[in-house]
């Protein structure tokens, strides 16, 4: 696990439930907007479009986990 993923995992432990739904939201519609720019030029990175597809997946699994238990 990459050191910039375990900085990102202890983050989440210290957000409570809210604070995962906003961050979902701003990331979600960044997602949009840099696949939108990716479409019409292409972007320098494009793995960052696959970074933060996976962090949305994080905050929601962490978001999920909080429900259940």
């Amino acid at each position: 696990m990459a050191k910039n993923t375990q900085g990102f995992n202890i983050g989440l432990k210290a957000m409570n439930e809210s604070d995962l739904k906003s961050r979902i939201q701003e990331d979600s519609l960044r997602l949009k907007k840099l696949e939108f720019a990716h479409a019409i030029s292409p972007l320098e990175n494009p793995m960052s479009i696959r970074g933060l597809r996976k962090d949305i997946a994080r905050l929601k699994t962490e978001l999920h986990k909080r429900t259940l238990a």
